[in-house]
C-alpha cells in the first residue's frame, strides 16, 4: 500500500472534488415538489458524509504517523529512508511498474467520464423511513408516546388532539411527578423520536450546533434558576439549603449541648447527612454527635435512612444525585421545546389532520389514504400562481376551469335571480331549479310565513308568492264567511251556539 500511498492520495483529492462538483449541479436543479426537494436535500447529506469520510482519510495519510508517505516521496527522488544510494532510473521503473500493477488489479480506480454517472446519482431517489401516519413528512406519529403518556402517573386522560397541544410543554407538569424512572424514559423516547423525525425532514439542518447553543444557555439558566418548571431548584440552591440545615458541631462538646438546638433544627441536620430523623431529641443529638469524630462512610449502617447504601465523603450523595437527574431532564426538556419550535408548523398541520380524518367515515379515510399513494402531494407547490381563466369559467373540482363546451352545455352562462333569497345569483337552469329546495330559499319564505310548497316552484318575486298564498288560502276557503258556523246566538240561560246548532235544538224544542 506504501508504494501507491501518493496515488491514493491524488484520487481522494480527485474524489472529494467530483463530490462537490456533483452538490453543486444537483442543487442548480430547482425540485419540482416538496418530495423531489426532501430526496434532493438528502442526496447532498450524504454527499457531504462522503466528503467527511474521504477527508478523514486524506487526514491520516498527511499525518503520516507510520512515515510512509515521506519514504515514497524520498524515493521519487533517488532516495530512500532505509538505503542511502539508489539509482534514480531504476527507482523510476520500479515505480512506473508499480502503478501499472496497481490500476491492473484496481480497474476501478481508473478516470471514468463522469457525465453519465451524474446523471444517475442526479436522479437517486435516497431510502427515507416514514411511517404511514407521518404521510413522508407531512405529519408526526405520536401514538405510541400518546399512549405511555395517557397510562403513567405524570399524564392525564386526554384526546390525542389534546396532547399535540400539550406534549410539548412539558413544563406544565409538576415537578414531583417528574422526579422518576418513568417520566425520564418517557422524554429520552420524544426526543429521540422527534430527533430522527427532524433530521428526516430537514437533512441539511446542522441540529447538533443548535443544540450546543440551546445548552450554553441552559447552563447560565439552571446556574441562575431561571429554567421554566425548574425555578429555583440548581445545584447551587440546593447545596446552599443543605449547608444551612447542618448544625455545625465544632461549637458542641458534648450531647447534653447538642440538645439545646432543638428536635427539629436535629431533624434538618440529620436528614441532610442522610441519617436517620426520628426518635426522641436525646436519640436524635446522639445519633447526630456520632459524625464529629466518626466519617459518615464509616457509620454503622443501622443509623442511616432506609433505602441509602451509598454516602459519599462530604455526606451529600442524596442531593448531588438528585439534583444531577434534574438537571438531565430539565436538558432533555429544554431541547424537546426547542425542537417543538422547529417544528411549530408540522404539528398545526397534524392537529388539522387528526380534526378532519374524525369527520370522516372509514371508507372515506380508505379512499383518501388510496389517493395519497397514488398522488401523495401536489405536483407543484405553486398553489399561488395565477390561473390563466380568460372567459372566468367556473373551478372545477380539480380548481382548474371548467372545459368550456360544458360551460355551455349546461347554460352556466345564464344567471337567475330570486328575491326571495336576498337578490341572490344562480348561473344555470340546473342550479336554479335545484335551489328551491335548498335552505336559502326555505329561510326566505318562512320569513314571509309561506309554506313552501310545490305550488311555489318557479315564483322568486315577494309579491307574487304573496299574492299566490292569498288565492291559495280563499280557494281553500279559510277567509270566506260561514254564518252557520261562525254567527253565534244565545238562549235565556246564557249559553252561546252557533246558528246551525241553535235551530236543531230550538226544532226539537230543548229551547
Amino acid at each position: 500500500m506504501s508504494s501507491t500511498l501518493l496515488e491514493v492520495t491524488r484520487a481522494a483529492h480527485e474524489e472529494v472534488e467530483r463530490l462537490e462538483r456533483l452538490i453543486v449541479k444537483d442543487l442548480q436543479n430547482e425540485p419540482a415538489t416538496s418530495r423531489d426537494r426532501l430526496y434532493q436535500s438528502h442526496r447532498v447529506r450524504n454527499t457531504i458524509e462522503q466528503i467527511i469520510s474521504t477527508s478523514h482519510k486524506l487526514i491520516d495519510i498527511y499525518e503520516d504517523k507510520d512515515r510512509a508517505r515521506e519514504d515514497e516521496i524520498a524515493a521519487l527522488g533517488g532516495k530512500s529512508l532505509t538505503s542511502a544510494n539508489v539509482n534514480v532510473f531504476s527507482a523510476f521503473y520500479d515505480r512506473l511498474k508499480e502503478i501499472r500493477d496497481y490500476y491492473r488489479r484496481h480497474p476501478a480506480a481508473r478516470y471514468v467520464d463522469t457525465n453519465d454517472e451524474y446523471e444517475a446519482l442526479l436522479k437517486e431517489e435516497p431510502v427515507i423511513e416514514f411511517t404511514g401516519e407521518e404521510a413522508f413528512g407531512r405529519y408526526l406519529d405520536l401514538h405510541e408516546l400518546y399512549n405511555d403518556y395517557i397510562n403513567s402517573k405524570f399524564g392525564q386522560k386526554i384526546e390525542y388532539t389534546a396532547y399535540l397541544d400539550v406534549f410539548s410543554e412539558p413544563g406544565r407538569i409538576s415537578r414531583k411527578l417528574k422526579l422518576n424512572r418513568q417520566y425520564h424514559d418517557y422524554v429520552e423516547k420524544l426526543l429521540d423520536y422527534l430527533i430522527d423525525f427532524f433530521v428526516s425532514i430537514e437533512p441539511l439542518k446542522d441540529l447538533e450546533r443548535m443544540f450546543s447553543k440551546v445548552i450554553s444557555e441552559f447552563e447560565e439558566k439552571w446556574d441562575s434558576g431561571k429554567v421554566e418548571g425548574w425555578e429555583g431548584e440548581n445545584q447551587r440552591k440546593g447545596d446552599a439549603q443543605q449547608k444551612d440545615a447542618i448544625i455545625d458541631l465544632d461549637f458542641y462538646s458534648s450531647v447534653e449541648e447538642l440538645m439545646v438546638a432543638g428536635p427539629e433544627k436535629l431533624k434538618e441536620s440529620l436528614a441532610a447527612l442522610g441519617l436517620k430523623s426520628g426518635g426522641t431529641v436525646r436519640e436524635r443529638a446522639e445519633r447526630l454527635f456520632l459524625t464529629k469524630s466518626t466519617p459518615l462512610e464509616k457509620l454503622d449502617r443501622k443509623h442511616f435512612a432506609k433505602g441509602l447504601k451509598k454516602v459519599e465523603q462530604n455526606g451529600g450523595a442524596i442531593s448531588q444525585n438528585q439534583s444531577e437527574d434534574e438537571k438531565e431532564i430539565a436538558l432533555i426538556e429544554v431541547k424537546i421545546m426547542k425542537l417543538c419550535e422547529l417544528l411549530h408548523e408540522t404539528i398545526l398541520r397534524t392537529k388539522e389532520n387528526v380534526e378532519k380524518k374524525h369527520a370522516l367515515t372509514y371508507d372515506e379515510i380508505v379512499q383518501e389514504r388510496e389517493e395519497d399513494e397514488i398522488q401523495p402531494e401536489s405536483e407543484s407547490d405553486d398553489e399561488d400562481q395565477q390561473i390563466y381563466n380568460p372567459l372566468k369559467l367556473p373551478m372545477g373540482w380539480d380548481g382548474k376551469p371548467i372545459p368550456y363546451w360544458l360551460y355551455k352545455l349546461h347554460g352556466l352562462g345564464q344567471e337567475f335571480k330570486c328575491e326571495i333569497c336576498g337578490n341572490h345569483s344562480y348561473w344555470g337552469r340546473r342550479a336554479y331549479e335545484r335551489h328551491f329546495k335548498e335552505w336559502r330559499h326555505q329561510h326566505g319564505m318562512r320569513c314571509l310565513g309561506i309554506p313552501n310548497t310545490k305550488n311555489f316552484n318557479e315564483v322568486t318575486s315577494i309579491e307574487e308568492a304573496k299574492q299566490l298564498w292569498e288565492k291559495i288560502q280563499e280557494k281553500q276557503g279559510v277567509n270566506k264567511w260561514r254564518p252557520d258556523l261562525e254567527e253565534e246566538y244565545e238562549d235565556q240561560e246564557g249559553n252561546i251556539y252557533n246558528k246551525k246548532t241553535y235551530t236543531d235544538l230550538q226544532r226539537q224544542g230543548l229551547i
